[in-house]
């Protein structure tokens, strides 16, 4: 025996030991050899097995809505990498569609086993396999792990039965190498008019309930859950086709369609023909669809006028309003609605913004742009000359080469309130409120024509107050007469404005240091005060009232400063703060799974809604009693400067602005999402909900 085994030729490893990432404990990964080779091709039958726990998934090489397909760098030709290979093909079994926070992914649950053909160079040599595995599962939260597959072997290798058992059964799961299914796709066509395709199938043993149809091969365009009609054994499929390039064309394109009736399933590479309309139901449906989101963004712009981020807007509206008392209604209507051109105009410019983001591949969201110091800054300016102007100051007047008869009215001409209109709308942007985040959502995830109408549809509703003056001049009419009144009005509502002012400049202090923005808030507060002391003190010389507003400005500066903590690396916080930790999507599941309560507060410092729930809800009892049980754990995400993890999560959710806030629990694995405007019950019934099983 002992002389028989010496003269036996030496057995080699057939699979790597099972494979674990501390980071992800419920996959484990192994690649196997079954020890065949195919001479002619010089390739080696493989197989890399995934096995998840619980609910966990993973996904196909198209992961559809969201997910990352796993991936394997060889590392050929690299230092310390594979050597003697000289490719790798990567089979994937026919996977199942997954539903999940409205989301429908192409994968697996509880892992599979994904069938490889290694090509050698040489069969005679030693083969290394030095690969690095990249793979996303998922449950509620996804994980993405790295694994390290070392492998090292001469061919030939001993047979390994379990090992080829394992891949010849997963060869059977891709449809390529299934046996005749009596499975045919026969056309694909391009409705380009309704963003739709259509695929036709055949098959010759009859269509079971558990169909599908599925569509990869271009890597910009999305295509959606089929509404599948079957009569006999015809199929016929619709989808709708979406790229984040805007505009895209599929006529002539090949795509792959894999269909899968049960067991059975086929792949099949075709070409795109361009054909007629879809469904005409499903045009109505989108028609109507359009049609509710148009009016929800109309209600959204209207209410915008009532939010708290909007009040030093609401002052310069009624400034306008003081200016055209006692006017012609023909100057009036002109200047109201050249406020509300303005701020349509100013939406345009948004959609523009976002679309251009949109087509470049960058993050999108509402009230991006005060992410941006350089935007701020230009905020801070514009705001601080509107509080000088109401202070009197100086005239806002146009060039002289661009005057009209009405230009030359100075801040009171068509221009000017075209201008003031565009930055009333810049100034609303940081806010959320009630239907504007259904309307932006729908915009920035359809077409460009959508994306359009509906910040065009958000302009009208913000401009509504302006449009029913101009519409109805003789509403002015019940405005008091001119007086005193009027002066001092103008006079509060330039402190108004130089709150903002202020309030915009300290959102600059993740970008600049403290004792440059004390010098940009202190300028314009002074000029500001001594004007108004100036008013109020006419007889006491402008000489005099200098060191006053200068002590007064830097006494305004620096509570302002403290206040808003920017002299402290935290938030003013009292002795019975809440603790937040950051937002650790990964974390969630795991709290959950030990009964907690996870609140999650997404927000930034230039979200005036955010400040506004804090203050009302989330800093007072009984919120702020209930928030510090020790059953409950709070997570904030904070949007204040750029961040894709933020941006990534916002838009798993359909959101995309903030304040967000949702509570996940034992009885909320998925999370019930709160409104935009907090109020203490919704609170408790989501954490109510959130908390039993």
């Amino acid at each position: 025996m002992l002389l028989f085994s010496l003269l036996n030729r030496p057995a080699y490893a057939l699979s790597t030991d099972w494979l674990v990432n501390p980071q992800q404990p419920d996959a484990r990964v192994r690649l196997h050899l079954s020890g065949e080779v195919y001479p002619d091709s010089r390739q080696l039958p493989a197989a890399l097995e995934v096995q998840l726990s619980g609910d966990w998934k993973t996904y196909w090489r198209s992961p559809g809505d969201a997910g990352i397909p796993p991936e394997i760098d060889w590392r050929i030709e690299q230092p310390h990498g594979s050597r003697n290979i000289e490719s790798v093909e990567w089979l994937w079994p026919a996977p199942e569609r997954i539903e999940m926070l409205g989301l429908h992914t192409l994968g697996y649950k509880n892992g599979t086993v994904f069938p490889l053909l290694i090509k050698v160079k040489d069969l005679n040599k030693p083969i290394t396999i030095n690969a690095k595995l990249r793979l996303s599962s998922c449950t509620t939260v996804c994980v993405l792990t790295d694994y390290k597959i070392q492998l090292n072997f001469t061919s030939p290798l001993d047979f390994d039965p379990q090992a080829s058992f394992l891949i010849d059964k997963a060869l059977a799961q891709v449809p390529g190498y299934m046996p005749n299914t009596g499975l045919s796709a026969e056309s694909i066509v391009w409705d380009k008019e309704n963003s739709k395709v259509i695929v036709t199938a055949n098959s010759e043993t009859g269509w079971k309930e558990d169909v599908d149809v599925i569509i990869d091969g271009q890597e910009d365009i999305t295509f959606s859950v089929p509404e599948v009609t079957i009569e006999g054994n015809q199929l016929r499929a619709v989808m709708d086709a979406s790229s984040w390039l805007g505009e895209y064309n599929l006529s002539g394109e090949s795509v792959t369609v894999t269909l899968i009736n049960g067991e059975s399933a086929l792949e099949k590479s075709l070409k795109v023909k361009e054909g007629g309309a879809g469904s005409s139901n499903s045009e109505d449906t989108s028609i109507a669809s359009l049609i509710v989101i148009l009016g929800l963004a109309l209600l959204g712009g209207l209410i915008l006028n009532l939010m708290p981020c909007v009040l030093p807007v609401l002052g310069m509206k009624l400034s306008s309003v003081l200016h055209a008392s006692g006017q012609e209604a023909r100057l009036t209507r002109k200047q109201f609605l050249s406020s509300a051109a303005g701020i349509i105009f100013s939406f345009w410019l948004l959609a523009t913004f976002l679309w251009v983001l949109k087509l470049t591949g960058n993050s999108i969201g509402w009230g991006i742009q005060f992410q941006n110091p350089w935007f701020i800054g230009f905020m801070v300016v514009v705001t601080a000359l509107f509080a000088a102007n109401l202070m009197g100051l100086f005239e806002i007047r146009l060039p002289s080469f661009l005057s009209t008869k009405l230009a030359t009215a100075g801040d009171n001409s068509t221009a000017g309130h075209f201008v003031q209109g565009m930055f009333a709308t810049l100034l609303a942007t940081p806010c959320s409120a009630p239907f504007l985040g259904t309307a932006v959502a729908f915009a920035l995830s359809t077409n460009s024509f959508n994306l359009f109408a509906i910040f065009t549809a958000l302009g009208v509703g913000l401009a509504l107050p302006y449009l029913l003056i101009a519409a109805r001049p003789s509403l002015l009419k019940w405005m008091p007469k001119p007086g005193q009144w009027m002066i001092n009005l103008r006079r509060i509502l330039a402190l108004m404005l130089l709150a903002t002012t202020l309030w915009l400049t300290s959102l600059l202090q993740a970008f600049l240091p403290v004792y440059l923005l004390l010098v940009i808030a202190l300028v314009p507060t002074v000029l500001i005060l001594h004007r108004l002391l100036i008013g109020l003190m006419p007889k006491s010389g402008k000489g005099l009232l200098l060191l006053p507003s200068l002590f007064l400005s830097m006494a305004i500066v620096l509570f302002g400063a403290w206040s808003t903590g920017l002299f402290t690396s935290e938030e003013p916080s009292t002795s019975e703060s809440l603790t937040w930790q950051p937002l650790q999507e990964q974390e969630i599941a795991s709290l959950v799974a030990e009964g907690k309560v996870v609140f999650v507060d997404v927000t930034a410092d230039w979200c005036v809604t955010c400040k506004a729930n804090k203050i009302r809800v989330l800093d007072r009892d009984p919120t702020h009693s209930l928030l510090q049980k020790d059953s409950i754990v709070t997570m904030r995400g904070d949007w204040t400067r750029p961040s894709e993890v933020i941006n990534a999560y916002l838009q798993k959710h359909g959101r995309f602005g903030v304040p967000f806030n949702i509570v996940y629990g034992p009885g909320a694995p998925e999370g019930v999402p709160l409104p935009v405007i907090l109020d203490h019950d919704s609170v408790a019934a989501a954490i109510k909900k959130a908390s039993s099983k």
